[in-house]
């Protein structure tokens, strides 16, 4: 994944504030991986990106 904007949002964050959120795909099958960054920017227009770290997907149905 890579993007601009996260489900719709830019949130602008200071330093040791966090944002999360929830979404959701569809997948073929019954657990997925998914892993990228997000292109940010600093107060000052600097650019950075910000990883995010590979995290499992699994369909609702299969969790336990």
């Amino acid at each position: 994944m890579r993007g601009l904007a996260v489900v719709g949002h830019q949130p602008v964050l200071k330093p040791g504030e966090v944002f999360e959120y929830t979404s959701w795909t569809r997948l073929a099958t019954p657990m997925g991986t998914m892993r990228g960054t997000f292109f940010c920017m600093t107060e000052d227009a600097r650019p950075f990106d910000a990883a995010v770290p590979e995290f499992v997907l699994a369909r609702t149905r299969d969790l336990h």
